[in-house]
């Protein structure tokens, strides 16, 4: 048996009390991003360029480079950017009050004293202003307690939304993070083709957007908005009619006009009796939502995760 969190395991951190730094971080993570889309394959709906949880931090996981691969890991526990590669060597530095055209430049050394040379696009996505990175002195701060917590915070909600995504036949992405919009997500797909997404992020071609919506499906995940303390959000697309007004739990889950989506304030979790149930209940009532709404085949595309527990 798998034990479940208690609430000490849910840290707490207001937004409020980290933006300069996550202003930073979101800047430091677009870079690393790049580098990985810069040297891999496209794969639908972008599933190439994100990033994962691990026990530590981020990792890009391994990206193809000539006859080798090679990993970039944000390291939250011991602050340090640590890249690796296939051959045995490795590089890195101190993640520390720097700005963002420092951080550049010696990701870009580092990269180079391994033989690695990647040419990227310098100009952040999904946020206004978009300042070419080398050019980019004034996001320069990094609070690293702030940054571990934030970590943990990924951490719980990487493990309860997996759990969520085990219960799946169908397409469905991993949990991961894109760092576009610095948020954590999973994606579940009914298999039909959606219409041509309308775009209108800031600072990204629209035909990102129809790349990355190309199938109907639900989203679910994590970000650090929407809340005191960030918040879990679920939507879908297309909308169907009915679906803002739809009956999701736990009671403190509402949609939002603003964002278009269903959003659960991480607090609410955190400081529920049971934040794993309190989370899961969430991602099950609004993916039912959407799914029964938009008449998915859920007999086809759900799965009993438990099927074989007898056996193992």
């Amino acid at each position: 048996m798998i034990a479940s969190s208690t609430s000490e395991d849910w840290p707490a951190l207001r937004v409020d009390e980290w933006a300069d730094t996550r202003s930073t971080l979101h800047m430091w993570v677009q870079i690393i991003g790049k580098i990985r889309l810069a040297c891999s394959p496209l794969v639908n709906h972008w599933w190439q360029v994100t990033m994962y949880v691990t026990p530590r931090g981020l990792t890009t996981s391994s990206i193809p480079y000539g006859g080798r691969v090679f990993d970039i890991e944000f390291d939250f526990c011991d602050h340090r950017l640590r890249i690796r590669d296939s051959s045995g060597a490795s590089h890195g530095f101190s993640l520390e009050p720097q700005s963002v055209a420092t951080f550049y430049a010696q990701t870009m050394e580092a990269l180079r004293a391994l033989g690695i040379s990647v040419d990227i696009q310098r100009t952040p996505n999904e946020v206004d202003p978009a300042v070419p990175f080398p050019d980019d002195h004034a996001h320069c701060a990094y609070d690293a307690r702030a940054v571990h917590l934030f970590w943990r915070q990924l951490v719980q909600a990487d493990r309860v939304i997996a759990g969520f995504r085990a219960g799946f036949i169908g397409k469905v992405s991993p949990v991961h993070f894109f760092w576009g919009a610095m948020d954590l997500a999973c994606t579940r797909f009914s298999g039909r083709t959606a219409p041509p997404h309308p775009g209108g992020a800031p600072n990204c071609g629209d035909w990102v957007m129809v790349e990355g919506y190309s199938h109907e499906l639900s989203s679910c995940g994590f970000w650090p908005g929407g809340g005191d303390e960030g918040a879990f959000y679920s939507y879908c697309y297309p909308t169907p009619d009915g679906f803002k007004d739809s009956s999701v739990e736990p009671s403190a889950a509402f949609y939002s006009d603003n964002f278009g989506q269903f959003l659960l304030p991480y607090e609410a979790v955190r400081t529920s009796a049971d934040p794993d149930a309190t989370l899961t209940a969430f991602l099950k009532t609004t993916y039912r939502a959407a799914a029964e709404l938009g008449h998915w085949d859920s007999a086809a595309l759900e799965c009993d995760p438990n099927r074989w527990a007898s056996r193992r």
